[in-house]
């Protein structure tokens, strides 16, 4: 006998900057109640970014007590709950004593540029330096991004992580399997693993056997034997032991953007999500193959919906600056008070008056890849206002997404024919029209914003023996949304944004790249 909502499922959302438990209706995909605690980022040095592994526990664990509070304040009775799912902040990196139950270090945050002379050193070992040599295995470039740098930095730099795997007593893990190993016994029998998803962005993976690969394995030199078990993205996996929902099962498991991309529904090839953040994160389902992209995108692991499942694959490109440049707006030009005031400024004016920003403040990346590129304004006359300025700031975003879908087209060879967004910036309408604009295709927003968890929950509900979400009944009228139509021509579309990309060439060559990958500032490089 259940309650009035029906079955529920809970999902930890530990993100960046933020641990949220929230609480779904399985039937309805409604939300019944969250809480959520901010967590803080150290910087002990520049371009160092890391978290507490404690912290992460700690917050999560007073956000399932809170959020049980709220369920009986609601007179919900919290064993309704029948499952649990998982998703995380992507590629940070934590090593822990199997032992003691505690950190070897603080958790190396995704963002971390630590790893740069890593790189480098890797890049020295491969023909040609080719940044790319590893994706036939992986899908991911060599980068300071992924987890197998940031591991390897912890081993070769960290006297307790060497002493800890000499000891058989270290054990690595992205934050999912930090929380998992914790929430199921710790040191009593808590489970390492962790799921294709997240498993896929360590570049550790292998993206066709779905196994750990020896190759890479070897290549960065790091021990099998401090690695989680990779499970599908939705099985029971445990129970929990920790928190007030002791007893109940952990079925669901998913890095954040492939849990945002099921919280979409984009379970069909061809079907593609869109997140605004202080970035942008676009992921393209493209079905049971991984399509290797010819134009610096990553190819990753979707999801894998049952450990006898197929796994369905994604490409995806993330853009630098997208919330980011309003932040630049409000704090550095003082151009806006809030984010709302560049949505009303951006709406009083028709256009922007042929002006063009490109926010190229570290350089350009997919599918440009150019770190000599800075940012420009082009088109100013004196009859340009702030308004123009927040418009083109909008319309920057809009055009760096159409990058990242002209190169994803070619890539998958096929037509995307709309695109579902989540994220802060989906609360401007203003933008989210000038996306459809752009480009050229309904841009659906949902009216349940919390698109990232909802996925997780569906994962766990979906699971074997829950039982209480099936995906395959799902359709997008399950989850009701706004949707923004094109409203201008083909050929104004088209020159609007052959002007962007004349704008995006006033960028380049800014500045000179030296050797080590930094920019030598007052010295543009003659393109002549």
């Amino acid at each position: 006998m259940v309650g009035k909502y029906g079955p529920l499922i809970g999902a930890i959302d530990q993100g960046t900057s933020s641990s949220r438990f929230l609480v779904f209706s399985a039937q309805r995909a409604e939300l019944i109640t969250y809480h959520q605690v901010e967590v803080k980022q150290l910087t002990p040095a520049e371009g160092w970014v890391e978290s507490d592994p404690m912290e992460l526990l700690q917050t999560v664990i007073e956000c399932v007590s809170k959020t049980v509070e709220n369920l009986k304040s609601l007179e919900v009775d919290p064993g309704d709950i029948k499952a649990v799912g998982v998703c995380n902040q992507r590629e940070t990196t934590i090593v822990w004593d199997k032992q003691t139950g505690k950190p070897l270090y603080n958790a190396i945050i995704w963002l971390d540029a630590r790893t740069k002379s890593t790189v480098e050193m890797l890049l020295a070992k491969v023909q040609g330096g080719n940044k790319d040599f590893l994706k036939k295995h992986c899908g991911l470039p060599i980068s300071t991004y992924f987890s197998a740098l940031k591991l390897k930095w912890l081993i070769d730099n960290v006297p307790e992580v060497q002493d800890a795997i000499s000891e058989n007593r270290c054990l690595f893990g992205t934050v999912d399997t930090w929380l998992i190993w914790n929430l199921t016994g710790g040191v009593k029998g808590g489970l390492h693993l962790t799921d294709v998803t997240n498993a896929s962005r360590t570049m550790l993976m292998n993206l066709e056997t779905l196994n750990w690969d020896p190759y890479l394995l070897k290549f960065f030199d790091i021990p099998a034997s401090i690695l989680p078990q990779i499970r599908s993205s939705s099985e029971i996996y445990g129970f929990l032991t920790a928190t007030p929902l002791g007893g109940t099962p952990i079925s669901g498991c998913l890095g954040d953007q492939q849990s945002a991309l099921i919280g979409q529904l984009c379970l069909e090839p061809g079907q593609a999500k869109m997140t605004y953040g202080t970035g942008g994160f676009l992921l393209y389902n493209t079905g049971i193959q991984p399509v290797q992209s010819e134009h610096g995108l990553i190819t990753t692991v979707a999801y894998q919906m049952g450990k006898n499942k197929q796994a369905h694959y994604a490409m995806e490109g993330s853009i630098a600056v997208a919330g980011l440049a309003l932040s630049w707006l409000k704090n550095n030009l003082n151009l806006i008070s809030d984010f709302q005031e560049c949505e009303m400024l951006a709406s009083s004016v028709e256009n922007t008056g042929g002006v063009y920003f490109v926010p190229a403040f570290s350089g350009l990346y997919a599918p440009y890849w150019r770190m000599d590129a800075r940012g420009v304004v082009c088109g100013l006359t004196q009859f340009t206002t702030r308004a123009h300025l927040a418009r083109a700031t909008l319309e920057s975003v809009c055009y760096q997404t159409r990058d990242i879908v002209e190169v994803m087209m070619r890539d998958a060879g096929a037509h995307i024919t709309s695109l579902r967004v989540d994220g802060g910036m989906t609360q401007n309408n203003v933008l989210l029209q000038l996306q459809a604009d752009i480009l050229g295709i309904p841009i659906v927003r949902p009216t349940m914003t919390e698109t990232t968890a909802l996925g997780a929950a569906m994962a766990a509900g979906n699971a074997e023996g829950i039982d209480v979400w099936s995906l395959e009944s799902l359709d997008q009228d399950t989850i009701t949304s706004d949707v923004f139509t094109p409203a201008v021509t083909e050929s104004d579309r088209d020159s609007r944004y052959a002007r962007w990309k004349d704008a995006v060439k006033r960028t380049l060559g800014w500045e000179t790249i030296l050797d080590d990958g930094s920019a030598d500032p007052g010295k543009p490089v003659d393109l002549n």
